[in-house]
């Protein structure tokens, strides 16, 4: 930005850069100005360095296959990631059968969402007797969707015939493939499609200038080539920064605007980012064991997904990579459902494992004050196992309120009826789009007597989860105007009092 670039003047007509003529290049909105084929570019970065490479796979090869070992297929693959993915140490990903799965949200809903069933009976106990707790998450290693996966393999011209075909894998530096393993080089036995599908994020982050440096390296059309350079150089800085802003783009969407680039595999995996689990608030009390078929004891947990949705480049819409995977999956077993079946003739599985992160809803207190709830969207969905559990208690003082933010209670109230008996006396439900039209935040502030009794009350506490962008900052500005006007604090004095009932656990906030 300190560099002084010198201005731009029309160059010849003759010697303007003619952008592809396709519909993935449109859809960038990419800003080119006077950009001519001899226009001089500066600040250009570096080739990225590869630390990726590809080898024949011999008998000697390291890793627990040999030469001749079969491979699993390549609906097998999208089950469980290759062992080399582990999350945090003692932790491994564990491929857990999906019990039930059912449409939270009605036809209407601005979001869809889902509730799952995951049985883990079976998952293994490491790492001592540290067990699922309420308020607590799991985290999920999701895989690429196959069809974009194979969309990648053919924008780039990788043969059907190796996909599939085992290979060793060498890496200079870095922790990739794995997640959270040591920064070291790495040599082991693999896939293409194993890579791609579980270890290289292909549409959840922002293109970098080292992608379009790549592409530009390989791209054989000099009109594409010197717009790939464009965005790698100072010149090219307001264009490529208007593009990280905008709408997430995919590596598909990338190949497909510059058609005539074709870097090697592991070259670009060197370049991409890596594919990173994403985490999971249980939805109910998983100390309650689940016995549901009527048969077996199961032992059970809860989550709920909503489904990330954006216009795609193509016309129509995608999702997230992994609210995307929990929804085809669930619409496998309501599929099987209407026909007779159930999801475990389905054998469909969720790679997951106890989520290690320092989840400030999964923490355990000495003692059971009253509590307020604070939720939109599914955001809601950890809070149903703190009211169930709270019911159970004849203790009345170990009272629980909710106040659920939604659109429209018709089509969007999830877990409607599903709150316990006393579910009408706990929970308060607002909506946005319907009746009175108000945001949760507004009814916090509706509710200050209860919202103040509840903080000052012995080990009283507050929660808010829900995204932070609108309620979550919506919520924290309206509990500093209730002790502004409770406790005739200025603003100030309104927000250090919040900030000391954080750091006392009283006031407890997940937000993302």
């Amino acid at each position: 930005m300190l560099q002084e670039l010198k201005p731009q003047e029309p160059p010849k007509s003759h010697s303007l850069v003619q952008p592809p003529q396709n519909r993935a290049y449109q859809s960038l909105q990419i800003r080119l100005g006077y950009l001519s084929l001899e226009s001089e570019l500066s600040g250009i970065v570096d080739l990225p360095t590869k630390t990726v490479s590809f080898e024949p796979l011999t008998s000697a090869a390291p890793g627990p296959m040999s030469a001749d070992a079969s491979r699993p297929s390549v609906s097998a693959v999208q089950k469980h990631p290759p062992n080399f993915v582990t999350p945090h140490p003692p932790y491994d990903v564990y491929a857990a059968p999906v019990f039930h799965a059912r449409e939270l949200t009605k036809p209407g809903a601005e979001k869809r969402t889902y509730h799952f069933d995951i049985d883990v009976t079976d998952y293994p106990r490491e790492g001592g007797d540290v067990d699922f707790v309420v308020g607590g998450a799991i985290g999920v290693c999701a895989p690429n969707n196959s069809e974009m996966v194979d969309h990648v393999f053919d924008l780039l011209g990788v043969p059907n015939f190796v996909r599939d075909k085992p290979i060793v894998l060498k890496t200079t530096t870095g922790r990739w493939p794995t997640i959270w393993g040591e920064e070291e080089a790495r040599e082991l036995v693999t896939t293409r499609r194993e890579l791609l599908t579980w270890c290289s994020d292909i549409q959840s982050y922002p293109p970098t200038k080292r992608l379009f440096r790549l592409l530009a390296e390989h791209a054989e059309d000099e009109h594409e080539k010197k717009i790939l350079m464009y965005l790698s150089s100072a010149q090219g800085q307001g264009t490529f920064c208007d593009l990280r802003t905008g709408p997430y783009i995919t590596l598909v969407q990338l190949l497909s605007a510059f058609p005539s680039s074709r870097p090697p595999l592991d070259h670009l995996l060197s370049v991409l980012n890596a594919l990173m689990p994403r985490f999971y608030s249980l939805s109910q009390d998983p100390m309650v064991s689940s016995e549901r078929d009527g048969t077996s004891y199961r032992r059970l947990i809860e989550i709920a997904v909503t489904v990330h949705e954006s216009a795609d480049w193509s016309g129509g819409n995608r999702t997230g990579t992994s609210s995307g995977f929990f929804e085809r999956v669930a619409r496998q077993i309501i599929a099987a459902e209407k026909q007779g079946k159930n999801a475990r003739d389905l054998d469909l599985r969720v790679p997951m494992f106890r989520g290690l992160m320092a989840n400030p809803l999964a923490r355990e207190f000495v003692s059971d004050g009253p509590m307020l709830l604070i939720g939109a969207g599914v955001g809601i969905a950890p809070f149903r196992g703190f009211v169930h559990r709270r019911l159970k208690s004849a203790n009345c003082a170990n009272k629980v309120w909710v106040l659920q933010g939604v659109r429209d209670s018709l089509v969007d109230e999830l877990y409607s009826g599903d709150w316990g008996m006393h579910e009408d006396q706990v929970k308060k439900v607002v909506q946005s789009r319907r009746g009175e039209g108000k945001y949760v935040q507004e009814e916090v502030r509706a509710q200050a007597d209860l919202v103040w009794s509840i903080i000052n009350a012995l080990d009283g506490r507050i929660f808010v989860c829900g995204s932070s962008k609108g309620m979550g900052e919506g919520v924290e500005a309206a509990l500093v105007d209730v002790a502004m006007a409770k406790a005739a604090l200025n603003l100030d004095e309104a927000k250090a009092f919040w900030e000391e009932k954080k750091k006392a656990g009283q006031y407890i906030a997940e937000t993302w």
